[in-house]
């Protein structure tokens, strides 16, 4: 009877929900929660609970033109346990994340394993501007600051990868300026480390970054210009254009806050310009990426190398959801190293086009892709280095 009593009570919990997909968003607490397990003590304590996982199985092919298996790609690539609330006040919020999964832990770039994404305080002194401390996302491009939970693809653009800022310790101001006619304008900024998550105390170098975005038509619908794809079914034409800036002094990893040591301190610039556009399960967004250092190159005494990955990048996507929740998305993107960078890597391209299923919303969700990788501009299935990739992935959480 006890444990009868006690599967009702989950599914009490649970089942509401299911009926609402809430957007998972990454720069502030969720405590208008529309899903995950809640406590609460009137108006002086919350804590909401949730979980995700990402279990993929992917492969990747010899050759353009030889579709013999090269490599595997099956695992729990996410693992997430997410901890939002409030204490004492609505005003003063915490937003922590914890990951369990080898790829998230950065082992695999030879670091120390790091179980903590997120660990912020915010205090929100009105509806309109709040600040933060602690280790997030810094605000860099967009699909990079959208929760891999939203994301349309499994896995975020080549471009993002080369040039992305990521997460960081700082200070974080977010302040959205609402106007007479339904625009709106948002300014974001941090001052952080620039040595990324769970850094050693290191030398006096820092990054300074900042953002500014336009929404000319008003806000999106749920939360959607933080949410790939338009499942919001938007009725009216939503448009959001973002601009960010980063320079890290004296970087100690080859992408500032990512990868592995560098063999010297090196200072870096990164310019992001990026859209987003959504109206009636269409979606379509872009970027464009600019990454320099004058002085890009690293060597220790062995002549071993290190650098910093310069030049530009592209990302587009494309993407129509239905009615149904099936939803067809495409996506091109270009990494161009800059000449100081060009003799240790190579231009690449590649375009993917996929396919998924939101059973509820982002939450739940069947995912799959197949792409196609170049190198220096040659298409020509006969070409070194040239692959083919195909991947399935199922996302569950709440």
């Amino acid at each position: 009877m006890k444990v009868r009593s006690l599967l009702y009570m989950v599914f009490l919990v649970l089942v509401p929900s299911m009926g609402h997909a809430q957007t998972e968003i990454d720069e502030r607490a969720l405590i208008e929660v529309k899903d995950g397990i809640s406590i609460r003590q009137d108006s002086l304590f919350l804590l909401n609970l949730r979980f995700r996982m990402q279990n993929r199985l992917g492969v990747t092919s010899v050759g353009g033109d030889d579709l013999r298996i090269a490599t595997t790609d099956f695992r729990v690539r996410r693992l997430r346990l997410r901890l939002d609330g409030y204490v004492l006040s609505r005003r003063l919020q915490y937003y922590i994340q914890l990951n369990f999964s080898r790829a998230d832990l950065e082992v695999d770039a030879g670091n120390v394993p790091q179980p903590v994404r997120d660990a912020m305080v915010y205090y929100h002194f009105n509806r309109h501007f709040y600040f933060g401390v602690g280790q997030s996302k810094l605000p860099g491009n967009r699909q990079r600051v959208i929760s891999s939970g939203n994301q349309q693809f499994p896995d975020r653009s080549i471009a993002n990868g080369a040039f992305t800022l990521d997460r960081d310790f700082g200070l974080f101001a977010y302040w959205t300026l609402p106007l007479p006619t339904r625009q709106q304008w948002q300014l974001k900024g941090a001052v952080s480390s620039g040595d990324g998550r769970g850094a050693a105390p290191g030398n006096s170098g820092l990054a300074y970054t900042g953002r500014v975005e336009w929404l000319p038509f008003g806000a999106f619908l749920d939360k959607g210009d933080y949410s790939e794809g338009d499942l919001a079914f938007e009725p009216k034409p939503r448009l959001s254009f973002g601009a960010s800036y980063s320079r890290n002094d004296r970087a100690i990893r080859t992408g500032g806050q990512l990868g592995r040591e560098l063999y010297a301190p090196r200072s870096m610039n990164t310019f992001i310009a990026d859209a987003i556009l959504k109206y009636n399960g269409w979606a379509l967004s872009g970027e464009y990426f600019d990454r320099r250092c004058y002085d890009p190159i690293t060597m220790n005494e062995e002549g071993a190398v290190r650098f910093v990955p310069t030049g530009t990048g592209v990302n587009a996507q494309l993407s129509r959801c239905f009615p149904t929740f099936y939803e067809i998305s495409t996506r091109y993107s270009r990494v161009d190293p800059a000449a100081n960078t060009m003799d240790l890597s190579a231009l690449t391209e590649e375009v993917l086009l996929g396919t998924s299923k939101y059973l509820n919303g982002h939450r739940i969700k069947l995912q799959t892709y197949l792409g196609y990788r170049w190198f220096l501009g040659n298409m020509a299935l006969d070409a070194g280095g040239n692959a083919w990739t195909a991947l399935f992935q199922v996302e569950f959480g709440i």
